[in-house]
């Protein structure tokens, strides 16, 4: 016959703490985040054009009528090194040869596509682009 488990008041008392500091935790999670942001997000991510290229633009935050998205271009960041990342075929290339003007010519227009999908929605009203450093990262390379 199987005995059942019997704990101590302490073992009982530190059980719960913990239950308690998980809920308070997923709770203080789910404050923060905010639906809207995710509806944002996944109109970028059902555009054909923008699913299409190397790179996923992302909504971070949208604080009165302002939409922060996620860029891989900066002043921080010359963009050939965007460009020599997603496009392996141009690492030799010069900044000034055709093909890499022609890349990042395309990166313009797909961000620019990217922030007017956003700024067309009602409740936004400008956007901020944010360089992506975590995305960077996952590629290897560390900016600060």
């Amino acid at each position: 016959m199987a005995e059942k488990l019997q704990l101590d008041d302490f073992t009982k008392r530190y059980l719960v703490g913990l239950l308690v500091i998980a809920v308070l935790g997923l709770a203080w999670w789910f404050s923060g985040w905010d639906r809207r942001v995710g509806q944002l997000s996944a109109i970028l991510e059902a555009d054909a054009e923008l699913a299409a290229y190397p790179y996923q633009f992302k909504v971070i935050s949208l604080e009165n009528g302002v939409a922060e998205i996620s860029s891989p271009r900066s002043a921080e960041v010359p963009v050939i090194k965007f460009l020599r990342i997603v496009f392996p075929e141009l690492r030799n290339s010069g900044v000034m040869e055709e093909s890499v003007m022609a890349a990042q010519d395309k990166l313009v227009a797909i961000q620019s596509r990217a922030g007017k999908l956003v700024s067309d929605e009602e409740d936004v009203k400008s956007i901020r682009w944010s360089l992506d450093r975590k995305w960077y990262e996952s590629q290897g390379l560390y900016l600060d």
